[in-house]
């Protein structure tokens, strides 16, 4: 019942609750954070260290075991390339030197025997003229498209046509008696030393680089796999220890197993890189040092000759002037920078052999040397006195005449001799060195995974005695 509202009386004022005041929402936590805050309480049990302690051991010997077998993979590919790439390569650059320079030798020797050349003297030039032209096709294969060794045989290979139609040239005038025949093989011989011989000498430097690259790429030591793995053993025997002092228990077979799986990569990887190093190192000092060496002398034997023929197909038509002012036979002054060479070398190379059959060839061919040297003063001495019929029988004629090329032959093929014998070495020194790392990586990878399983069955054998 509602009762009426008297007269005069003001009118009622709804009454309004005080305002309550409003409350922001928690920011909701990430699910990072959360799992930190779950992770960071189970550390507080035993069982929740277990696991920590599990995952990492597993987590450090699989780091282990990947970066063993990524160093040893870089270091096997690199010592690979050493012995079936960079120093094959680099060999074939100085056979390319060695075969055109070997060429244009045989083309002044052509020349000089007269209008028609002995057939084994044009055999001799058109096998290493196909000798050099395999040996560009087999470098320009290994080179990469576009790098300077590639511009390097691109250019030799535009200029040994040319080269061979200036001695055809040559050898065409010669037959006929012209003497324009002479131009033409001064012109052939100018391509040749001047272009082509460069040329091939920064092919050979540019190989023997990439061989040196790979050298450093496969002997440095792994020093991230070695520290890991010191960690990982490190860490295991701390875990072992852990258990002992809680459990009084000697062994975990778990963590053992992954002791000793981790231990075994180890000194596989100390002793697999030390052979393969020693190896390396082996077949650098005395296999491509020797190399080396011996090509650089068998180099400046070939220019000797090629500058002692043309020396009588120029008869003094080129002279060069000396410092003090005395103008001498340009070919013949080359001659002697190069048969100071070619004795240094051969010194070199008889301080550098480490046995008797790498030292018996040089020895041979130092004494070859000597003989050659005293006969080209008895060419030279006839020539001077203008007997040129008589000097050119002291270089080219036959074996009643000893000709200085009987000693130049000889010291051809010892140094070719010495040069079988050192790449021998070569290779039996780095395949050893290459051996001694077959199965490192797959090896150590597969260990890894074993050692990381057992170390974490070994945490888990602990575990269940908490359930």
């Amino acid at each position: 019942m509602t009762h009426p509202q008297r007269v005069g009386a003001p009118p009622a004022t709804p009454v309004t609750p005080p305002a309550t005041p409003s409350v922001a929402p928690a920011p909701r936590r990430t699910a990072f954070a959360e799992g930190a805050d779950r992770l960071r309480a189970a550390a507080t049990t035993e069982p929740g260290r277990l696991r920590v302690i599990g995952a990492a051991l597993a987590l450090l010997i699989v780091a282990f075991g990947a970066v063993t077998a990524w160093q040893m993979t870089d270091r096997s590919h690199a010592a690979d390339d050493v012995l079936h790439s960079s120093q094959p390569l680099s060999a074939g650059a100085a056979d390319i030197y060695r075969s055109l320079a070997d060429a244009n030798t045989a083309a002044a020797g052509g020349f000089l025997s007269g209008g028609q050349e002995p057939a084994s003297t044009t055999r001799r030039y058109e096998k290493d003229i196909e000798t050099a032209a395999a040996g560009l096709v087999t470098a320009a294969a290994g080179a990469e498209p576009g790098s300077p060794a590639a511009d390097t045989i691109a250019k030799l290979n535009k200029l040994l046509p040319r080269y061979k139609g200036l001695v055809e040239r040559a050898r065409a005038n010669n037959r006929q008696g012209f003497p324009v025949g002479g131009a033409y093989l001064r012109a052939a011989n100018e391509v040749m030393r001047g272009q082509m011989l460069p040329a091939a000498q920064d092919l050979y430097t540019k190989e023997n680089q990439r061989l040196r690259s790979d050298y450093a790429d496969a002997t440095p030591q792994p020093w991230f796999a070695l520290v890991l793995g010191v960690l990982a053993l490190t860490a295991l025997g701390w875990a072992q220890r852990r258990h002992f002092l809680r459990t009084n228990r000697v062994l975990n077979q778990g963590l053992v197993a992954a002791t000793a799986a981790c231990a075994i990569v180890l000194m596989w990887l100390v002793v697999g890189h030390s052979v393969a190093r020693a190896g390396l190192d082996s077949s650098y000092d005395h296999g491509v040092r020797s190399l080396n060496v011996l090509h650089d002398a068998r180099i400046a034997s070939l220019n000797a000759r090629g500058n002692e023929n043309l020396t009588l197909v120029s008869r003094g038509a080129e002279t060069k002037k000396l410092p003090n002012g005395r103008v001498v036979d340009a070919y013949d002054y080359a001659y002697a920078q190069d048969m100071k060479a070619l004795s240094a070398g051969l010194a070199e190379a008889g301080s550098l052999a480490d046995d008797q059959a790498g030292r018996g060839p040089v020895t041979a061919a130092t004494g070859n040397m000597k003989v050659w040297q005293q006969r080209h003063e008895q060419a030279r001495a006839a020539d001077d006195d203008g007997n040129y019929q008589a000097a050119l029988n002291k270089v080219i004629g036959s074996k009643a005449d000893q000709p200085t090329g009987e000693c130049f032959d000889s010291v051809d093929a010892n140094l070719a001799k010495a040069l079988d014998h050192e790449k021998s070495e070569f290779q039996k020194a780095a395949g050893d060195g290459l051996d001694a790392l077959t199965g490192l990586p797959l090896g150590a990878a597969v260990l890894a995974v074993l050692g990381a399983a057992a170390a974490v069955l070994g945490i888990g054998r602990r575990l269940s005695e908490y359930r």
